[in-house]
């Protein structure tokens, strides 16, 4: 459902992110890890359409987002890592305004705020403004505004931010829900737990560039069957990067003493 083949997105000579290759498909939660600055949050704004990459193709659901990037939006939901909602607005506006923009049928839009209010606890404050939320209530509204339309993808962005515990498990319920019903879930997050318990697979984007894709398992295996956590193993496959990085920028060439 999710295919990126050689993207990258360049600033001038720098890459934010060079050659990235990978497959989520029907069903599917894709963790997306990195340390800040790795190229996630680019990434994810290529794919949702926010940024054009500078070379490669992206596709969703079969549809190419830069040659039919309406129909590839269609099917998608994005929840961003700081969500803009209108302040003035009252919960049940904004969703309406949102159903709007995505064209659910007018029959249906009334049911499926109810579904999305109720599901996410917001039914008692539908009708307050939003300027009045929490940090907590907001990510959870953008939640709803994410799948007004039923989308076949969901791209998050660190979903649990601001987020209490009871939050926090309603959204990894939820998540794992809709892929049972055949979503594809595209998940980036520094909660290396919550990806951990919840993601099918992942990917590693250091630098730019994908560092392992695979499985729980199958990470284990890349560091030699070392048997720990995620975040264990994030740590060591990533200061391979870190140290190499350090080693460069530590060097009298970059120093400038070599004359």
């Amino acid at each position: 459902m999710i295919k990126l083949e050689h993207v990258s997105r360049c600033y001038g000579d720098f890459y934010a992110v060079k050659d990235l290759n990978f497959e989520a498909v029907e069903g599917e939660i894709f963790g997306f890890l990195g340390v800040n600055g790795a190229g996630k949050t680019t990434t994810l704004r290529m794919i949702t359409g926010v940024l054009q990459p500078s070379s490669g193709t992206i596709t969703l659901g079969g549809y190419n987002m830069a040659t039919e990037p309406e129909k590839a939006k269609s099917i998608t939901g994005y929840i961003p890592d700081r969500p803009y909602l209108y302040p003035k607005l009252t919960a049940r506006e904004f969703l309406d305004f949102v159903a709007d923009l995505y064209r659910v049928p007018v029959k249906e839009v009334p049911e499926r705020i109810e579904e999305l209010l109720s599901a996410y606890g917001l039914i008692e404050w539908q009708h307050e403004l939003i300027e009045s939320f929490s940090h907590g209530m907001k990510q959870r509204l953008a939640t709803a505004a994410a799948l007004i339309h039923k989308p076949k993808i969901l791209v998050i962005d660190e979903p649990m931010v601001g987020l209490d515990p009871h939050g926090a498990q309603l959204l990894k319920q939820s998540i794992r829900d809709y892929a049972k019903l055949g979503m594809t879930i595209l998940l980036s997050t520094h909660s290396l737990n919550v990806a951990e318990e919840i993601s099918d697979r992942i990917a590693i984007i250091d630098h730019g560039k994908i560092l392992t894709i695979g499985t729980m398992e199958q990470l284990r295996e890349r560091v030699g069957g070392y048997q720990g956590s995620l975040e264990q193993i994030f740590l060591q496959l990533t200061a391979t990067t870190v140290n190499t990085e350090r080693e460069r920028k530590d060097s009298p060439t970059e120093v400038g003493l070599d004359g």
